[in-house]
């Protein structure tokens, strides 16, 4: 008897254990079809509030009808449009409603300076559409011909989205001069006039940029493209200096350390991406491993399948608002 009552608790053990882990394994898939059931719904209603977005009348027919409470319906508009501009991965029909929605916050509130530089930033490189960007930023400079990040904001994207780099200093140069601006942005605009494409300047550019941006999304994109113009800038360095020694020895280098062996290169430049730099013996040209494809506007944008500008003036969206 004494062998008998030691044994039976061994022997339930494994079958209670099967049983937590069958309940377990009930409460999990219960959990499983929880968080499914709100994600559900939170695509649902993102996709409710996208569709309320396409339905907006325009500015100026919406404004009259609001009887003096168009600040008040700005706000509203605005708070909706920020739970879209939070989604990830917008289509690229859900950006144009975003940027009418916008358009119709600042026709009703047109001193709303965030929402234009917001939407601006959202719409020229999230959305990849520079036109868009530019429109409502040049609506909100019209608007507020006092406050100095609309300006510069569209002297970025003239600069570095377009490769318009004069039309870009002249935008910039309008922020340097006004009240509010940082003091740092009448050197910037003048070295962007008298030396477009250096890549000193884009990261002088960026680092502006940088400093006025606390979003953490923006931050990690302004700091990927310091890196990727550093590629470029390094670049430069090294093919003045294989040039000067093949002018000195009359060959080119075996290696990029030969430069430094020669007196040519203090220090080879570290690849920001964490690769190397490296050097075609037959043409002397170098490259990057991370990064192969030169920089050519210091900004590795994909090409887009519009030209700008696709925005023309009398643009009107052939949407279910008109």
């Amino acid at each position: 008897m004494m062998i008998s009552t030691s044994y039976l608790p061994h022997r339930s053990a494994p079958i209670m254990n099967q049983v937590l882990l069958g309940v377990g394994g009930i409460l999990l898939l219960a959990c499983v079809g929880w968080l499914q059931g709100e994600l559900d719904q939170r695509q649902d209603r993102i996709a409710l509030q996208i569709e309320g977005l396409a339905q907006l009348p325009n500015g100026e027919y919406l404004k009259p009808a609001l009887l003096g409470y168009h600040h008040l319906g700005a706000d509203i508009l605005w708070l909706r449009l920020v739970q879209v501009i939070g989604k990830k991965g917008n289509s690229e029909a859900e950006y144009e409603w975003m940027y009418h929605a916008l358009d119709v916050v600042t026709t009703l509130d047109p001193q709303y300076a965030y929402a234009y530089y917001a939407g601006g930033v959202i719409l020229g490189d999230l959305a990849n559409r520079p036109d868009l960007s530019i429109r409502l930023l040049e609506k909100g400079v019209k608007a507020n011909p006092q406050v100095w990040n609309i300006p510069f904001l569209l002297g970025y994207n003239y600069y570095f989205l377009l490769g318009d780099p004069a039309k870009g200093a002249e935008y910039i140069m309008q922020a340097a001069s006004l009240p509010d601006g940082p003091s740092y942005l009448p050197g910037l605009a003048t070295r962007m006039a008298a030396e477009a494409g250096s890549p000193e300047t884009a990261l002088a550019f960026l680092e502006a940029r940088l400093r006025e941006t606390q979003d953490t999304e923006m931050r990690e994109v302004l700091v990927k493209r310091m890196k990727e113009v550093i590629i470029e800038r390094d670049i430069r360095l090294l093919e003045n200096a294989v040039e000067a020694y093949r002018m000195q020895h009359r060959t080119l280098p075996a290696t990029l350390t030969d430069l430094m062996a020669a007196g040519a290169l203090p220090i080879l430049p570290q690849e920001p991406f964490g690769g190397d730099y490296r050097m075609d013996p037959k043409t002397g040209s170098v490259s990057s491993s991370t990064h192969p494809e030169r920089l050519r506007t210091f900004f590795k944008r994909k090409q887009s399948t519009y030209s700008f500008p696709k925005v023309q003036p009398d643009y009107s969206f052939p949407r279910t608002w008109e």
